[in-house]
């Protein structure tokens, strides 16, 4: 059993005369991970990998921009000068606008090139919180998104400092609701590859199951986050647009998203990927 998780000291990594942002460095990563993940499915699918890279060109800048949009659309405080929503280095990513953004990217670079959308979009989406389980590690070193005050034997260790900027002087640990969401979205990924091989899902309806999967645990996780937020009605504007994501996806799961019996539509390998397609 762990007593506490300790924060890292420094955000940056220094690698001689360079100087690395943590925060960008698990974002890469991430995206990296998700990359060969989707090339490897979707190769297991009769595709070419590249096409993974080719959209992931266009797709990952659109999801930062979106995610960068989104926190400060929602989140930025206008006494903090104008140039901090342009600081990315300092954390500050809305996942529902970059999930939206690179997803709408991603689906128009697959209509550009004529693809098959929907088992296109089968193979990517597993790869979707993959990426996010990586670079939440970001928020680690940079000390933020912390949950409330806890003495669980896994609470982190948040510097005095940054702990009383949250309104918390003299506690010292608190819930890693980035571990959280990490160790979930992992666990999602699993599933999403799980659920994608029953073959009980029409093609392309696998997104709508991520969705639902994030938002519900975005739910929970919004409750013990005590950074400042804006509020809509007294309730944090993440929790608003989790309950509308959860919504729509599960709405559009339920009435369109299960494959008919009588379906005998190729999967391409969808329901019956060996190992390899993982």
């Amino acid at each position: 059993m762990l007593a506490s998780i300790p924060s890292p000291s420094e955000s940056v990594i220094e690698l001689g005369p360079l100087t690395l942002r943590a925060y960008g460095v698990m974002i890469a990563f991430g995206v990296v991970a998700a990359v060969l993940l989707s090339q490897r499915r979707w190769a297991a699918r009769g595709g070419n990998p590249d096409d993974i890279s080719t959209i992931a060109l266009w797709a990952v800048p659109a999801g930062l921009l979106g995610a960068r949009a989104y926190h400060v659309l929602t989140d930025w405080r206008f006494d903090e000068g104008w140039a901090q929503p342009f600081k990315i280095w300092e954390g500050g990513l809305g996942i529902p606008g970059g999930i939206a953004a690179g997803v709408l990217v991603g689906l128009w670079m697959i209509r550009r090139n004529g693809w098959d959308q929907p088992t296109l979009l089968d193979a990517i989406v597993p790869g979707l919180p993959l990426a996010q389980a990586i670079g939440r590690w970001g928020n680690y070193f940079n000390q933020e998104l912390f949950g409330g005050p806890s003495d669980l034997p896994w609470a982190v260790e948040i510097d005095p400092d940054v702990a009383a900027s949250a309104g918390h002087r003299g506690v010292e640990t608190f819930h890693p609701t980035f571990l959280y969401e990490s160790l979930w979205n992992l666990g999602l990924t699993l599933f999403l590859v799980w659920v994608d091989r029953t073959g009980k899902l029409r093609r392309g309806a696998l997104l709508a199951v991520y969705v639902v999967g994030y938002l519900v645990a975005r739910l929970w996780l919004e409750t013990i986050r005590v950074d400042p937020a804006t509020e809509v009605g007294g309730v944090r504007i993440n929790i608003w647009m989790s309950i509308i994501g959860i919504a729509i996806a599960g709405g559009w799961l339920i009435v369109w998203g299960r494959r008919p019996e009588d379906d005998s539509t190729d999967d391409i390998g969808g329901a019956t990927d060996s190992a390899d397609g993982a």
